[in-house]
C-alpha cells in the first residue's frame, strides 16, 4: 500500500472563497485551491506525497493513518451534524 493511500483527502466547494479547496485531514489542514475540482484533488495527492517525503527525509514518524471505516463514520457523523445545523438555522 502507498504511504499516500493511508490518509483521507477532501475537496469541498467554498462559498466564501468561491473556489474548492483541498485538504488531507491528520496530515495537513490548508493544502491547496483552484477552480477545477478535479485539478485541485490531483493537485492534493501530489502534495501529499509531497509532505510524506518531507517527514521521511526528516526522520519523523508519519501521523496515524486517516483512512478507514472509523474516519468515514467520523466523517459522515460531522456532515450529518453540519446538515442538521443549517436546517436548523432556516
Amino acid at each position: 500500500m502507498n504511504d499516500s493511500t493511508r490518509y483521507v483527502k477532501l475537496v469541498a466547494w467554498s462559498e466564501e472563497d468561491q473556489c474548492y479547496i483541498g485538504s488531507a485531514p491528520g496530515l495537513l489542514t490548508a493544502g491547496c485551491h483552484g477552480s477545477d475540482e478535479r485539478a485541485v484533488f490531483d493537485e492534493l495527492c501530489q502534495i501529499v506525497e509531497e509532505v510524506i517525503a518531507l517527514y521521511r527525509a526528516d526522520g519523523k514518524p508519519l501521523p496515524p493513518p486517516t483512512f478507514g471505516r472509523a474516519t468515514a463514520d467520523r466523517i459522515l457523523c460531522a456532515a450529518n451534524v453540519l446538515h442538521l445545523d443549517s436546517g436548523a438555522r432556516r
